[in-house]
C-alpha cells in the first residue's frame, strides 16, 4: 500500500483549515466562565421586591459560581433604563437581567422601546411566582375589596393607587381593577417600591396591588393591611386573605413573577450553566424560606419554558391593555 507525504508547509494550512472548520462547528462557550464577577441588574430602586429576591439569588449564586455576583439597581422608565443596559451590554453572561412582569407587557404600552424585547434577550430560568397583594394603610377606613368599590363608585377619581412604574404588575393589577369594577381611581407612578410604600404608610396614596415581596413585612408587623391577593386561588402565604375574584370582580386575577434573561447571542453553553446554578439555588432551604418569607414560591425550569411562559403573558395582556386604551402616558 503507498503512502504519500504531505509537504510540511501544506500540512500546516491543512490543518488550520481543519482547526477552522471545527471552531465553525462547535459552539462558543467562554473557558472557565465565570472569570470575574457578573451581575444582577434590578431595574427599580434598592429595599423593594425585586431587589430583595435578587439579592438572594446572588448569595446564592456566588456559593454556586465561585465569583461574587454584584447587584446593580438601575430604576426608571417603567424598568426601560435597567433593561436596556442589559439589552446592549455584551451576550457574555456576565449581565443579568431580573425581568419581572412588566418585561412582558412593555412592547404593548411602550411603542418605541430603545431595544427590541423579543430578539435582546435570550431567557436563562424563572425565579419564582407570587400573588400581587392589595394592601392600604394599617389606619384606613377601607377594610375590603367592596369598600373601596363602593367608595371609588361614590367618589369618582378621588382614590388613588401607586404603582412601581408604568407597565409593572402593580400598575396593571390596578388597571385591571378599574376596568372589571367599572370605576374610576387615579393611577400614581413611582420609580420602585420603596418610595411608594413609604408615601402609602404616609396616606399620600390610599392603595397599591404590590407585589408580595414588597409588602409581606409591613403586613406582618401591622403597618399595612392586605385585603386581598390577586391569583385565582389564594395564596398559602396569606391563607386568611381572599381573592379579588371572590370579593367583587369574578374575573380577575393576576400573576407577578421574576425571572433571568441574559442579551441574546448569549453562548448556549453558559446560559446552561447558569440555569443549573440557579436550579441548585433554587433546591437549597435557605433560598426556599427566604423566597417563603417574601410570599413566593421557587419554580426554576428550563429556559425554554421561561420564554414561552412569557409570550404567553405577552399575548394575554396586550388584549387588556388595548381594552383599557393604556399607553406610555403616566
Amino acid at each position: 500500500m503507498k503512502t504519500f507525504a504531505i509537504p510540511s508547509r501544506c500540512a500546516a494550512r491543512f490543518a488550520a483549515a481543519m482547526l477552522a472548520l471545527g471552531m465553525l462547528g462547535a459552539p462558543v462557550a467562554q473557558a472557565g466562565f465565570p472569570e470575574r464577577a457578573p451581575r444582577i441588574v434590578v431595574p427599580f430602586t434598592p429595599g423593594g421586591g425585586t431587589d430583595i429576591v435578587a439579592r438572594q439569588l446572588a448569595k446564592g449564586l456566588t456559593e454556586e459560581l465561585g465569583q461574587t455576583v454584584i447587584v446593580e439597581n438601575r430604576p426608571g422608565g417603567s424598568t426601560i433604563i435597567g433593561t436596556e443596559n442589559v439589552a446592549k451590554s455584551a451576550p457574555d453572561g456576565y449581565s443579568m437581567l431580573m425581568a419581572t412582569f412588566a418585561h412582558a407587557v412593555n412592547p404593548a404600552i411602550h411603542k418605541k422601546l430603545p431595544y427590541d424585547t423579543a430578539k435582546a434577550f435570550a431567557p436563562v430560568a424563572m425565579i419564582g411566582k407570587s400573588p400581587n397583594v392589595l394592601v392600604v394603610p394599617a389606619q384606613s377606613r377601607f377594610h375590603s375589596v367592596q369598600d373601596l368599590l363602593a367608595y371609588a363608585r361614590a367618589h369618582p377619581g378621588k382614590l388613588t393607587f401607586g404603582s412601581y412604574g408604568n407597565g409593572t404588575s402593580a400598575h396593571l393589577a390596578g388597571e385591571l381593577f378599574k376596568s372589571l369594577g367599572k370605576v374610576d381611581i387615579l393611577h400614581v407612578p413611582y420609580k420602585g417600591a420603596g418610595p411608594a410604600i413609604n408615601d402609602l404608610m404616609g396616606g399620600q396614596i390610599d392603595m397599591i396591588f404590590s407585589t408580595s415581596a414588597s409588602v409581606s413585612g409591613q403586613i406582618k408587623n401591622g403597618q399595612l393591611r392586605a385585603l386581598a391577593v390577586t391569583t385565582q386561588a389564594r395564596s398559602p402565604a396569606y391563607p386568611g386573605v381572599p381573592t379579588v375574584a371572590e370579593s367583587g370582580e369574578p374575573d380577575y386575577f393576576v400573576d407577578s413573577w421574576y425571572g433571568i434573561f441574559v442579551p441574546q447571542g448569549t453562548p448556549q453553553p453558559v446560559i446552561d450553566q447558569l440555569n443549573a446554578a440557579i436550579r441548585k439555588v433554587s433546591g437549597k432551604r435557605d433560598f426556599q424560606a427566604a423566597l417563603a418569607l417574601e410570599g413566593l414560591v421557587a419554580s426554576v425550569g428550563t429556559p425554554q419554558a421561561l420564554g414561552e411562559y412569557v409570550t404567553q403573558e405577552e399575548a394575554r395582556w396586550i388584549r387588556i391593555i388595548q381594552q383599557a386604551g393604556i399607553t406610555d402616558a403616566p
